[in-house]
């Protein structure tokens, strides 16, 4: 197994333009929401576990998941949000596992919005948050998303408070907006982890 690092941020923070230029440099990337994506396709045994606890009306006609009817469903109640949680998170964190495992790079990265509120920075040996202030968080979710200003405040209220991830991660890139300006805070970073990996690999061996 290789080290592992651990990389979030909030919505429109830039975490996945972190998670890219890492992934340019040759790192292997597993991506928390998209592993939550596949675990939930058509013949997976989670998704007839949602069938299962929620009935038929999660199924879109043609056996997917219907994401939309499911997220306003979960928004007006908070006892379903909890019965999912508990279909999906040791699913993705079991697929997160095996991806993570299977890393052929120095080291690997799991990003993940939610790592330290689902716990999976356990998984992780070192922690990167990718930070922007709520006003620039605000401003590019929207460009990029087209949700509403309200929308995305509720989203960053429900995740958990920046002052609080800053207690949990090890560095911390604040993010201006520039990509060069974000690209030349990881490139020094990139190097350390490698460091970091060597240092891993050494230990490891019995």
């Amino acid at each position: 197994m290789t080290f592992i690092l651990g990389l979030t941020g909030g919505i429109g923070s830039g975490k996945s333009a972190a998670s890219q230029w890492f992934e340019n440099q040759g790192i292997q990337v597993v991506d928390a929401d998209i592993v939550a994506r596949e675990i939930v396709q058509k013949g997976q045994p989670a998704l007839d576990q949602i069938q299962q606890s929620f009935g038929d009306w999660v199924l879109l006609d043609n056996g997917e998941l219907n994401r939309a009817a499911l997220r306003e469903h979960i928004f007006k109640d908070p006892t379903a949000r909890q019965s999912l949680e508990a279909i999906t998170h040791p699913a993705i964190r079991s697929s997160i596992i095996q991806q993570l495992n299977a890393a052929q790079s120095p080291y690997s990265i799991l990003v993940s919005p939610l790592l330290f509120e689902t716990n999976q920075h356990q998984l992780t040996h070192h922690n990167l948050l990718i930070d922007a202030s709520e006003d620039l968080q605000i401003m590019r979710a929207a460009e990029r998303d087209g949700q509403s200003v309200e929308q995305i405040q509720k989203i960053i209220a429900a995740q958990m408070p920046r002052s609080e991830k800053h207690k949990f991660a090890d560095d911390i890139v604040l993010n201006d907006g520039q990509l060069v300006h974000l690209y030349d805070k990881l490139e020094p970073l990139h190097q350390h982890y490698l460091q970091k990996a060597q240092q891993y690999q050494k230990s490891a061996q019995p």
